[in-house]
């Protein structure tokens, strides 16, 4: 509630945040460390809940939802964590908008062989149009 956000990939910066999301090159849940940009990284929702049928690669959204998304709908919704309500939810959510955003920033194909049509307005388009362009001389994500 009362977090600071701060966006770098300072080593030693990271190191003083109490929870580091997408970047550090570390999963660790234990010392909340939420990247999956490492070569070694394989987790999909089935692979860290055994309960749940998606197979598809995590990304730093879908490791943050799968270890805290019950837990914030429960409070949202002033339900138990493992009521039915929060896990019908938590499912919806995770299959009609989380698991796209996994696939997406994972390079996840939506079919196989040639695709219908073209995404071009997906969360994670939008998203990035708000950082800089790789090559911008001005890498400051703060200027927009």
């Amino acid at each position: 509630q009362d977090a600071e956000v701060v966006r770098t990939r300072d080593p030693q910066r990271l190191a003083q945040c109490d929870v580091v999301v997408d970047v550090g090159g570390e999963y660790d849940p234990e010392r909340h460390r939420y990247d999956h940009h490492q070569r070694s990284f394989t987790q999909s929702m089935r692979s860290l809940r055994p309960d749940k049928p998606w197979t598809t690669k995590l990304s730093s959204a879908g490791l943050v939802y799968c270890h805290f998304g019950s837990q914030i709908l429960a409070g949202l919704l002033g339900q138990p964590e493992d009521g039915p309500v929060v896990t019908a939810l938590y499912d919806k959510l995770y299959e009609n908008f989380v698991e796209e955003i996994d696939a997406i920033d994972n390079g996840i194909a939506q079919v196989e062989g040639e695709p219908r049509y073209a995404l071009t307005t997906t969360l994670s388009a939008r998203v990035g149009h708000l950082n800089p362009r790789w090559n911008d001389p001005d890498q400051d994500t703060e200027v927009g």
